[in-house]
């Protein structure tokens, strides 16, 4: 596998998981990119979303470890209990910083540092969620030439983040539930 030239992130919170699972399922086989996955998540409970999806779709989901590679063609999610941050040198590395938006990891946090390395080359997509995480997070990848999309607020089980998104985007690109699934059913 090689280094990522591409990076798509997927952030949310309540009510996101069954459209994330709609998303996986809808993946080529084959893909440029690195996706990377972030949701909200207690650590205090084991949820084994990894090993699940993985049995499910029948594909390698990888759980983030400090200073894990980011390659092409594999779906990163990130810890519970950590920030995932992108690093200039084409891995990602965990902090235990405070929570932010009272969540770790934070989605802003690991669209921000995306941005800030990949510009052009990094797509997020925030879905549902009952904070604002995520918000800022889209706007700095729209500051650094990236793209950034909103799942419609009327769609999200929980339209907070969607909403918050919305108020701070410059673009405010707004897809539907199955146009987000068409997204990725389609990009190679």
């Amino acid at each position: 596998m090689e280094v990522a030239t591409e990076i798509i992130l997927i952030g949310g919170s309540a009510g996101s998981y069954n459209l994330i699972t709609e998303i996986l399922d809808a993946l080529p086989l084959q893909f440029n990119y690195a996706l990377i996955i972030i949701i909200h998540r207690n650590p205090s409970f084991s949820t084994r979303i990894e090993k699940n999806l993985a049995q499910k779709l029948n594909r390698p989901i990888i759980s983030v470890k400090d200073k894990t590679a980011i390659l092409s063609n594999s779906v990163y999610f990130a810890p519970p209990g950590y920030h995932l941050l992108v690093e200039p040198d084409g891995n990602f590395s965990l902090d235990v910083s405070e929570p932010i938006n009272y969540s770790r990891p934070s989605i802003d946090v690991a669209f921000e540092t995306a941005a800030q390395v990949y510009t052009q080359k990094c797509t997020g997509f925030l879905l549902s969620g009952a904070n604002q995480d995520g918000a800022n997070g889209i706007r700095i990848i729209e500051e650094y030439g990236g793209k950034a999309y909103i799942q419609t607020p009327d769609e999200a089980i929980i339209e907070t983040m969607p909403m918050s998104a919305v108020k701070v985007s410059l673009q405010q690109n707004l897809l539907r539930n199955a146009e987000i699934i068409n997204f990725f059913s389609s990009k190679n």
